[in-house]
């Protein structure tokens, strides 16, 4: 009898992903990574055909796992805010938006016959970093195509019902009228300012708005049509502190830190765990800007000692999302209320 397994899949708006959750050893195995056939994959494409393109994409593969891992039950970490009973509300990097409310744990269920759990991205990946012997309130921040958030405190994630909470994502930090556009259709969100995807639509701007300046970067050399340019290379010339690089992803770190030094101000937490494939990717330095530019701003009550502790990285992987999902199924029943 092999042991007892859960599929865990983790949608995010560039990479759908599948793994094997093992219950016996808290290890996730056999993942596999696809292109999320949504908006990043299809841009000129209606929402409503890409929220059927990717349920169909979901589903497929979820019941090929299912098949290959032997599962008693299915999670999804979902990249957009999500209901109690496991309707996605938005999913601006997925599809665009707004479209219509989801019911994809009902969909599924129907689909594969098994209990599904769906729940946020971020809302999963919490509980990786939940410590049971120190149960220090901390909020995840993921930078990756888009941004999002979410706080635990006291044993649980601060959603309500219909999962609000935690989309920093979507704060307005721009309100200028060439704001920089949000896949959700709004402008001027610390998603289009911050991501991936709004770092690389600003180093863009910068080198058609200096051309000599981005001749003389790293940038040029790996792509000298800034059109050409991609995240790869801009993470890898911010690695090596190139200062053309550098400055074009600075208003996004200067407006994540002004995200961050709302969350303290407001709810006193003091511990920002970073994750996302964007901002591990630059890893230490990303997390050393950002401090830098915390330092800068100020935070309100908070020594410069106490203001260099308020970032930490996760883990250097990208399976928080699939751990966390597990883990979240594992200790609660499908039945449970989870957002």
């Amino acid at each position: 009898m092999s042991d007892p397994a859960f599929t865990v899949i983790d949608l995010g708006g560039t990479t759908l992903r599948t793994a094997r959750y093992g219950l016996d050893d808290d290890t996730v195995t056999d993942i596999r990574r696809v292109p999320t056939d949504g908006i990043a994959a299809h841009p000129d494409l209606p929402v409503a055909e890409l929220q059927t393109r990717v349920l169909h994409q979901v589903a497929e593969l979820a019941a090929e796992a299912v098949e290959r891992h032997r599962s008693t039950a299915v999670a999804v970490a979902f990249a957009g805010p999500v209901s109690a009973d496991g309707r996605a509300l938005a999913a601006p990097t997925v599809w665009g938006g707004p479209g219509e409310q989801l019911p994809v744990r009902h969909l599924l269920e129907e689909r594969l016959g098994l209990p599904v759990v769906v729940v946020n991205d971020l809302t999963a990946a919490v509980w990786r970093y939940v410590d049971p012997a120190d149960d220090q309130p901390f909020c995840l921040i993921t930078v990756s195509s888009g941004i999002g958030n979410k706080v635990y405190r006291s044993g649980e994630v601060l959603l309500d019902t219909e999962g609000h909470g935690g989309e920093l994502g979507h704060w307005t930090v721009d309100t200028s009228p060439q704001a920089p556009p949000c896949d959700c259709g709004g402008r001027g969100h610390l998603g289009a300012v911050a991501s991936g995807r709004g770092a690389l639509a600003a180093a863009r701007r910068a080198a058609h708005a200096d051309p000599d300046g981005y001749a003389r970067s790293a940038l040029a050399a790996t792509a000298p049509d800034p059109e050409l340019l991609d995240n790869h290379a801009l993470v890898a010339a911010v690695r090596a502190d190139d200062p053309f690089a550098t400055e074009a992803l600075r208003g996004g770190i200067t407006a994540l830190a002004s995200a961050i030094t709302a969350v303290f101000t407001a709810i006193g937490i003091r511990r920002h765990v970073l994750i996302g494939g964007f901002a591990l990717a630059i890893g230490p330095r990303y997390a050393e800007l950002l401090t830098a530019e915390l330092h800068r701003l100020g935070c309100f009550g908070l020594t410069p000692e106490e203001i260099r502790d308020l970032v930490v990285l996760g883990a250097a992987d990208d399976d928080s999302g699939l751990i966390g999902a597990g883990r979240l199924l594992a200790a609660r029943t499908p039945a449970a209320p989870l957002a």
